[in-house]
């Protein structure tokens, strides 16, 4: 049982793993540099969730207490936004960022 567990925990890294491939290869939506939406500053929430996606899936899964708060928060920041966002590329670039908030977190969940 242990190990079928370590295979969706796989899984659930190569998953979240190409799609921080796909966000990383993205450009960063230009018109929202320097702009905050329902008091968030919108680079400052890409760069704390992208932080904390890169340690998740450099540590095989893991986050420290400190970075899971941090991931949780700006997940639900990112529920709170995305919506406000009218320009499809930058509504396109915080979906998946938001997509793989969820991926992450759902997995840690499972733990």
């Amino acid at each position: 049982m242990q190990e079928y567990g370590q295979m969706i925990r796989s899984g659930q890294i190569q998953s979240a793993a190409l799609l921080w491939q796909e966000h990383r290869d993205a450009e960063f939506p230009a018109n929202l540099r320097g702009v905050e939406v329902e008091d968030i500053d919108m680079v400052l929430l890409d760069a704390d969730t992208a932080g904390c996606a890169s340690t998740w899936i450099n540590n095989g899964g893991t986050l420290d207490p400190q970075r899971r708060r941090i991931l949780q928060t700006r997940a639900a920041d990112l529920e709170r936004v995305i919506p406000q966002i009218s320009d499809p590329s930058g509504h396109r670039y915080y979906q998946r960022l938001h997509r793989l908030a969820l991926l992450i977190s759902g997995a840690l969940d499972t733990k």
